[in-house]
């Protein structure tokens, strides 16, 4: 895949980039490996500092940003402008609380008094070089949420974006450089897929963090742990969204329309699989059909517009692929199904479609749709909810929306998933840890669990 700018509303190749030599590569891994040595040992303060700047200047660029995100993976303007928002927010987060978060801990005296010591403690040491491998639907917060915790611990990264997102992931390194972080902090690598495995096992590497396909995520874990080395994963989900007869059905229906196409449907945390009570079915379900009906899609760049292009037309094609194969097994289109005839001769449109009648055998059932299609499925009790939902290879994130207490105790008893949201969409917060269970991957970013994801969790004991 090239490394290129191509502005998937109109096919347009804008820019296109050299990938790095061999020696390119090799002197950013050893700039990486000496910054280390030094930014190691740095202060929080002097990180804090750093990583305060670093908002501030993204506060001023995100005019310019915003519209390089829109045009390079085609999310709609409001919402590029919103995710350089949450990035800023997120490094102020960090350097505010990593102080405390990786603040030494102190058994109590009588739980080690028989361990021979006059003192023990357990200190957060940084790991070292830290690869991230990062998609395009987030081009921004996806790397945002590893670099802030990653460097406020003191560790350095190197990041392998996603090709078709080249200058969101040249403007990173810049923002960083900018913002006063000693040289080799934080790198990108404009390098192809197939230079990930010799980065990875380079000796001066210490750990991994990639968020994409299932694919990509067994590639990354298979070569680390072949080398013996710490991964996060985070590899996408087809997330449940479960509406009981308690539940304010308006709001859930409404709220169900942005869950399922935020950033154009392309997000692993998008409610995908819509689970409702036979009770509210009808009125849900009409509705929501509503409300994908009432979407206005266009030009990402103009304010108007909800839904955007997917990022690439081998996309559309996979979402395509996996609507037919659901219609022609036997799935009612309730709206959409097809690309919009507005755009028919250009960009990579397809219209926001919900399908019903889904039967566990169709592939749309065990499949992750990447983009604005939406299941739903008619069921009895919260028995029969729970099962649908867990009916998924992935684990991300789940919703439930009741006024059930007793019902809410369930759901987040026996949801499989990383995230249970009750009466409200799935979001991701710096303050709370971010992750999924089974092929959604493993691991946690965020909060206190992802900033010591990557630090050598060391115990320092003193003989008595």
């Amino acid at each position: 895949m090239p490394i290129a700018t191509v502005n998937p509303a109109n096919g347009e190749t804008l820019k296109t980039y050299d990938a790095l030599s061999p020696e390119d590569i090799e002197q950013k891994l050893a700039l990486a490996a000496r910054t280390f040595d030094t930014y190691r040992t740095t202060s929080f303060f002097d990180r804090a500092r750093l990583l305060q700047q670093a908002a501030d200047l993204l506060d001023a660029d995100t005019p310019d940003i915003a519209r390089v995100m829109t045009i390079e993976m085609g999310k709609p303007l409001a919402a590029a402008r919103a995710e350089a928002a949450k990035c800023a927010k997120a490094m102020r987060w960090y350097a505010e609380n990593a102080q405390h978060l990786l603040a030494d801990e102190h058994p109590a005296e009588a739980d080690v008094r028989d361990s021979g010591a006059a003192r023990a403690h357990v200190r957060y040491r940084p790991l070292g070089v830290v690869l991230a491998v990062m998609p395009w639907n987030f081009p921004l917060w996806q790397v945002v949420r590893f670099a802030a915790p990653a460097l406020m611990a003191g560790n350095v990264g190197l990041l392998k974006h996603a090709s078709n997102v080249p200058q969101t992931a040249l403007y990173l390194e810049d923002l960083f450089r900018r913002a006063g972080f000693p040289e080799g902090c934080f790198q990108t690598l404009l390098v192809g897929s197939g230079e990930i495995e010799g980065i990875l096992r380079d000796e001066r590497v210490a750990a991994a963090t990639l968020t994409g396909s299932e694919p990509a995520g067994r590639s990354v874990a298979s070569i680390a742990g072949d080398e013996v080395k710490k991964t996060v994963l985070e590899l996408g989900g087809s997330d449940p969204y479960v509406v009981m007869p308690s539940a304010d059905v308006a709001k859930a229906a409404k709220t169900a329309v942005t869950a399922r196409t935020q950033n154009n449907g392309q997000s692993c945390i998008a409610a995908k699989r819509f689970i409702v009570h036979e009770d509210v079915f009808t009125e849900f379900r009409d509705a929501f059909v509503e409300g994908m009906r009432a979407l206005r899609v266009g030009d990402p760049l103009d304010e108007s517009t909800d839904i955007g292009p997917l990022a690439s037309e081998q996309g559309r094609k996979d979402l395509e692929e996996l609507v037919d194969e659901a219609v022609e097994s036997g799935a009612t289109v309730l709206c959409g199904g097809q690309r919009p005839k507005d755009f028919a001769d250009r960009g990579w449109f397809y219209e926001p479609t919900v399908l019903a009648d889904i039967r566990p055998e169709m592939r749309i059932h065990r499949e992750e749709t990447f983009g604005p299609v939406a299941t739903v499925y008619r069921v009895a009790d919260l028995d029969e909810a729970i099962k649908v939902a867990n009916d998924t290879p992935f684990g991300l994130s789940s919703n439930l929306w009741t006024a059930d207490e007793a019902e809410i105790e369930r759901f987040a008893r026996d949801s499989g998933a990383g995230g249970v949201f009750v009466n409200g969409m799935t979001a991701s917060h710096p303050a709370l840890p971010f992750g999924g269970a089974k092929r959604s991957g493993y691991g946690r970013e965020l909060a206190g669990h992802g900033i010591k994801e990557f630090c050598n969790i060391t115990t320092v004991w003193v003989a008595a």
